[in-house]
């Protein structure tokens, strides 16, 4: 904290006491130092095995805000080193390094005619960091380079004063560094330990079509039909369920990475209104049926889809949002049942919620929340659940322009009927922020 005493009162003799905003450029560059401490880094259960550590991290970026009458470009970078004083599991040094790009652009071709193309790539280890949407697959920290993107692509099209459609195509891309099974064969029946990779790595293709009727200046109702593939990449062995026994010998049922692979078809209605210039919300609300198709007993699920959103600008600078999913997801637990049956997936009911509020002028303070129950489908562990609860606060306080010091707390839980997944952890943090 005396280093951001020393940089605040630097930045306010060159430019006194004027806090308003910089004139417009289209780049920017930050850097942002931070001390933490984690009291769980492997997300361990609790016991013997958990580690706590100090550590600290560099984060500099840079970006791009460029603009005209039809079109917007926005590009970030940032890298990310951070240290810790014990080295984490499955590390083999005492670093971590994160990279993150997102990119959007947006071009009107008229009043009528608008397309959306948006992209995050992300390389890293921490759960919420790779997830794409609003739930999340694996729960727990990963070591190495892993990584993850999602690209999407929308085009609307304003047909009639009163009908519109919309026209979207969205890419996810998984790629775990635990690559590689391993295999006991020592014992009878032999025991499959497949790495993330084989059990995680894929690709996901969505596309959607949805029809906008506009009801009321307001109010938009909406028809929509998405399709959904999901490919795993793994190419890995992920399980051997032994089925009898031939001539002495065992006898198993072997599958891959792409046992899991699915194709699922989308129906849904929904709205989208204005309350007022500051209150908006969005619903969908359908089914989903999902089919998986190289699966033993060629498994097929129906199951609801909802996602609901509300946002509030209830003040300058301070606004409250809540959301609601429930959907389909994968999972890293692949546990087959005494037939060879795998655990094919999630039902995943995610509430979210996030207030951001100015206290005083320079002083702002945010709380994230999301819990999220999930439900395995098939498999072992078919109707067992896990639950997961994430709590995030920040304070921030902005010296100017170009400088801002923050503090906070982050708490994670994670509560399974798997045995030995369950844990919890506490982190704290502080830092300084330096933009230009």
């Amino acid at each position: 904290m005396g280093l951001v005493a020393l940089g605040a009162a630097g930045l306010n003799a060159v430019h006194g006491q004027d806090t308003a905003p910089p004139p417009y450029k289209p780049w920017n560059v930050s850097v942002a130092l931070r001390g933490f401490y984690d009291d769980n880094i492997n997300t361990t259960p609790n016991g013997t095995n958990k580690v706590g550590s100090l550590g600290g991290q560099v984060s500099p970026g840079v970006g791009l805000d460029w603009r005209n009458d039809q079109s917007t470009l926005k590009v970030n970078y940032t890298y990310t080193l951070r240290w810790y004083d014990k080295e984490p599991a499955g590390n083999t040094s005492h670093y971590d390094q994160d990279h993150q790009f997102d990119g959007e652009f947006d071009h009107a071709f008229s009043e009528r005619y608008q397309l959306g193309v948006k992209d995050s790539f992300v390389v890293g280890q921490e759960p919420d960091f790779l997830r794409t949407a609003y739930a999340i697959s694996e729960p727990q920290r990963v070591a190495g380079s892993n990584i993850r993107n999602y690209g999407q692509i929308n085009f609307d099209a304003q047909l009639t004063p009163l009908f519109g459609l919309e026209l979207g195509y969205a890419n996810a891309y998984f790629d775990y560094a635990d690559h590689g099974v391993r295999i006991d064969n020592s014992v009878i029946p032999a025991v499959v330990n497949p790495s993330l990779a084989g059990t995680l790595n894929r690709m996901e293709h969505t596309i959607h079509l949805d029809g906008r009727f506009q009801m009321m200046p307001e109010t938009i109702a909406i028809v929509g039909y998405q399709y959904r593939e999901v490919d795993y990449t793994g190419n890995e062995l992920i399980s051997a369920t032994l089925l009898g026994f031939s001539g002495g010998q065992p006898m198993y049922l072997v599958q891959s990475s792409d046992a899991r692979n699915s194709d699922a078809h989308y129906g849904y209605v929904g709205l989208d209104h204005n309350f007022n210039p500051d209150f908006s919300g969005s619903f969908r609300v359908g089914l989903s049926d999902t089919d998986y198709y190289n699966s033993p007993d060629k498994a097929n699920d129906v199951s609801p889809y909802v996602l609901a959103s509300l946002r509030y600008n209830y003040a300058v600078e301070s606004y409250g949002e809540i959301g609601f999913s429930y959907d389909r997801n994968p999972t890293d637990l692949i546990t087959p049942d005494a037939r060879g049956n795998l655990t094919l997936g999630e039902e995943s009911a995610v509430v979210y919620g996030n207030i951001y509020h100015r206290i005083i002028p320079k002083l702002f303070a945010s709380l994230l929340a999301q819990f999220q129950n999930s439900t395995f489908t098939d498999g072992q562990f078919n109707g067992s659940s896990q639950r997961l609860f994430l709590v995030g606060l920040d304070l921030k306080y902005s010296f100017n322009s170009y400088l801002s010091a923050d503090v906070g707390y982050n708490y994670d839980r994670l509560e399974s009927d798997v045995p030995g997944d369950n844990y919890d952890r506490n982190r704290v943090y502080f830092g300084v922020t330096g933009t230009y």
